[in-house]
Formats: C-alpha cells, sequence, structure tokens
C-alpha cells in the first residue's frame, strides 16, 4: 500500500471509531437523563411527604 492509501485507511479506521464512542456517549446521556428525572420525580414524591408532616 502506499503512504496516502494506508493514511486513507488510517482515518477511516478512527472516524468509524469515533463515531461509534459518539454513539456510546449519546446512549450513556440518555440513560443519565432518564436516572435525573427519575431523582426529579422521587425528590419531588419525598418533599410532598414531608410537607404534609405535622408541624413539631
Amino acid at each position: 500500500m502506499t503512504q496516502a492509501t494506508e493514511n486513507r485507511v488510517a482515518i477511516a479506521a478512527t472516524v468509524v471509531s469515533l463515531a461509534a464512542e459518539a454513539a456510546e456517549l449519546r446512549t450513556r446521556a440518555d440513560e443519565l437523563r432518564r436516572e435525573l428525572v427519575d431523582l426529579d420525580e422521587r425528590m419531588s414524591a419525598v418533599s410532598a411527604a414531608l410537607g404534609r408532616l405535622p408541624d413539631a
């Protein structure tokens, strides 16, 4: 292979690798967003429950 061909192959491999990593990061970001929504809902429920407690 020529140097130019090797460079193209290396660039293509890098692009594929970065695209795969980006997909994994997108998936993880979506998971974290869902976890934050769940956490917010639980915090709201706890806050509401605390608000219903009688004053000491």
